[in-house]
This record gives C-alpha cells, structure tokens and sequence, in this order.
C-alpha cells in the first residue's frame, strides 16, 4: 500500500531543523506534503502564504514534497489528502510527551492514521521556531538556523511593522 505521508506544522518560521526531517522523510516515503497550519490561535509572525510561500522555495530541489496551507484540523486535511501517514519531530522528552497526547487524540479521530517519530540531527537538537523568532525580534542573528530565503525574509519582515 502506497503511503501518502503529511509532515505538519506551523512553520513560523521553517528552520533548517525543519528542512532536515523533511529531506530525511522525502528518502523515506515516495510522498510528502508538508502542511502548513494556519493556527489562528498563534501569534504568527508570518502569514500563512508567507509561511507556505517560504516552504515551497525551500523545498522546491525536492521533487517528491509538496507543500500546502490548512486550516481547521490535521486529521480533516489527512482524511481529505487520502494520507495514512503522519511525520512529526521530537527534539526532547517535552516534545515526547505533547506528541503522545495528539497521537492518541488522532487516533481517536482517525484510527487509519499512523504516525511516525524522527529526532532531529544534533546540530539541530535545541532549534525551535520559537526561539528564532525571538532573536530575530531581537536583533540578533540566526542566519546558521534558517535557510537563507527565510532568513531575509526574517531580516525584512523584523524592520517593517506587521
């Protein structure tokens, strides 16, 4: 059975720790849609086209990953995408217990759907969204956690209002 396999996230912004698991899944599985939530109850620097737009440059050498923006809930664009497979990171024991408690929720709500766990390269271990936003709302520089594109889009989007 073809697995079609959806790696979702915010992605506000996608880090190269982000960009690490999805290569490491496109090796993986024949078909990624990386998708980017809307989460409207998070306050997004980015839009979610700013936030897709920036995925699909970053992944676009990739030709088995494709990328789009939901909104509404995970296991509602898996059922509508036909995926039966789910990726998620876990970077530490926080992250382990946060995921647990959504697998057992989507189970719940979609049985069919499986997930699987990838830990990140140890370079990025500690890398979060969270936190390069905050240094980028500070000033400071996180061009080695970001890829290039997304960096600049940080730099412009940090020195204009939102």
């Amino acid at each position: 059975m073809t697995k079609l396999t959806l790696y979702p996230g915010t992605f506000d912004p996608i880090t190269n720790g982000h960009l690490d698991l999805i290569k490491r899944s496109a090796a993986m599985f024949e078909h990624i849609i990386v998708a980017v939530a809307a989460s409207p109850s998070k306050n997004t620097l980015f839009t979610l086209d700013e936030r897709v737009q920036l995925v699909q440059e970053v992944t676009q050498d990739l030709p088995n990953v494709s990328v789009e923006g939901f909104s509404g809930l995970m296991v509602d664009f898996a059922r509508q995408k036909q995926a039966n497979l789910l990726v998620r990171g876990l970077r530490t024991t926080m992250d382990f217990e946060y995921e647990f408690g959504l697998t057992s929720m989507y189970r719940k709500l979609m049985p069919e759907l499986e997930s699987v766990f990838l830990t990140p390269s140890e370079e990025y271990a500690f890398l979060s969204s969270t936190i390069v936003r905050e240094v980028a709302l500070h000033g400071g520089s996180v061009e080695a956690f970001v890829p290039s594109v997304v960096n600049q889009a940080l730099i412009h989007k940090v020195k204009s209002p939102v």
